[in-house]
């Protein structure tokens, strides 16, 4: 189970960290800076937005939208006719664990910012 998972967890990590260095590269050669700068400036962005989408996707509240054809009547809001209801346990365990998976891979990609960030020296 551990060993699939985080086959999954590189191959998605090496597909973001690579189209990083890709898309910051060509970014960095038309602005003209050095491609120090604009790789580890690329992983910092990248980083910092799946920061953020971590922290959107895990403070999602307990209530989900229902469509119209459930069987469940839901709640009103009281705003509209729009119905609500209430997750089941298995999206509020794929919602923390969606952002733990978010919040993994933008601490590594921030930490490989500073790495690649030839301005300062870490030692």
């Amino acid at each position: 189970m551990w060993v699939p998972a985080l086959r999954r967890f590189l191959q998605l990590f090496l597909v973001i960290g690579v189209g990083t260095v890709v898309v910051s590269a060509g970014f960095g050669y038309l602005l003209g800076s050095t491609l120090e700068r604009s790789i580890s400036l690329g992983f910092y962005l990248v980083g910092c937005f799946l920061l953020l989408g971590a922290f959107f996707y895990g403070v999602r509240g307990p209530l989900r939208p229902s469509s119209p054809d459930e069987q469940d009547p839901g709640v009103f809001t009281g705003i509209g006719s729009r119905r609500i209801r209430w997750a089941t346990k298995e999206e509020q365990r794929e919602s923390i664990n969606t952002s733990a998976v978010f919040l993994t891979l933008g601490l590594v990609l921030i930490i490989l910012g500073v790495v690649s960030d030839s301005r300062h020296a870490l030692f």
